[in-house]
């Protein structure tokens, strides 16, 4: 499927009058700091975490465990008996 100069241009002036020149400059911004963004963190190495945070990283799917855990066998509001509302 080869597009010839014409059909390119074409499409990219339907493409300008639907959208806008303001529009497409901020498109083109946001795409051009996202990709000096992911390049950034290609180059970049992970920074260490310290020991104490790693404790507490450990520590935190036990606690979303025992949330679960609660939540799934808490009785649900709209069948608890209510006996201020019965009389």
């Amino acid at each position: 499927m080869h597009f010839s100069i014409t059909e390119l241009l074409l499409i990219a002036f339907i493409v300008l009058i639907l959208f806008g020149t303001k529009k497409l400059r901020n498109i083109g911004g946001d795409l051009g700091s996202a990709l000096r963004d992911f390049k950034k963190a290609l180059h970049e190495e992970p920074k260490p975490t310290p020991p104490s945070s790693q404790a507490t990283n450990l520590e935190k799917p036990a606690d979303a465990e025992k949330l679960a855990d609660a939540q799934f066998h808490a009785e649900p509001q709209d069948k608890r008996t209510d006996t201020s509302q019965d009389k």
